[in-house]
């Protein structure tokens, strides 16, 4: 029931989501030197860290708290913008792409399921966006970030867009990791006012869900301090 709830109301809010919030990232500029390898993130509200403080308590933040811990030295770029959708992202792509990589993560396709887009054009967008950034640097770990489908939008579409994670992975090959909400969505104490975007602690529980993920993508290169 909480589960339901949760994204009823995240149906509502990323409606009226604004794609005004101040960017201290990849957003402005694209192209950033840095002697470290990079992890760069590509997403929406929930990448960018709508909400909070900092984008320093994001969960791609956090991520690269954990990674250090770990004595793995990792540059995070955070390309997160809220109210993205398949469509959206892959026009801003190209811009994104100007700096260097070794890691994308991609997280998409929240926003279009709440706008009942095809399915089958956000599973063709999410292929062009991985066939793109494969273009721009053939060496580049990927990793792809399945949303799950609000319980208001039907059973049937509910279904197909499931698939479309599944699908762009095995034709793609590329790894799925895993419901990054798990234990977040729906949980009072975790998000914020508007009950959709995550608190700092969501964002902790956020990042642990998808970290072994992102650590078995990482290059076998051993980025260490």
């Amino acid at each position: 029931m909480k589960f339901s709830l949760f994204f009823l109301v995240f149906l509502v809010c990323f409606a009226h989501c604004s794609k005004s919030q101040e960017d201290t990232s990849v957003n402005e500029k694209p192209v950033v030197e840095t002697s470290k390898p990079v992890i760069l993130f590509f997403g929406d509200s929930l990448t960018e860290g709508l909400g909070l403080a900092s984008r320093e308590e994001s969960y791609p933040s956090i991520i690269g708290q954990m990674l250090k811990e770990k004595k793995l030295d990792w540059e995070i770029k955070n390309a997160g913008l809220s109210g993205d959708t398949t469509s959206s992202g892959l026009a801003r792509l190209d811009w994104v792409l100007e700096q260097d990589f070794e890691v994308f993560i991609l997280e998409l396709g929240a926003n279009d399921m709440m706008r009942g887009i095809a399915p089958d054009v956000i599973e063709k967008n999410l292929q062009t966006i991985i066939q793109k950034v494969r273009k721009k640097n053939p060496k580049a770990s990927i990793l792809l970030i399945p949303m799950k489908p609000f319980p208001n939008m039907g059973f049937q579409y509910g279904k197909k867009f499931e698939a479309v994670y599944t699908n762009v992975s095995k034709k793609e090959k590329v790894p799925l990791a895993k419901f990054l909400l798990e234990g977040v969505a729906g949980v009072k104490e975790l998000n914020q006012r508007d009950g959709v975007h995550p608190t700092k602690e969501g964002h902790l529980l956020m990042a642990k869900n998808i970290f072994e993920d992102v650590v078995k993508i990482l290059p076998k290169k051993n980025y260490t301090k």
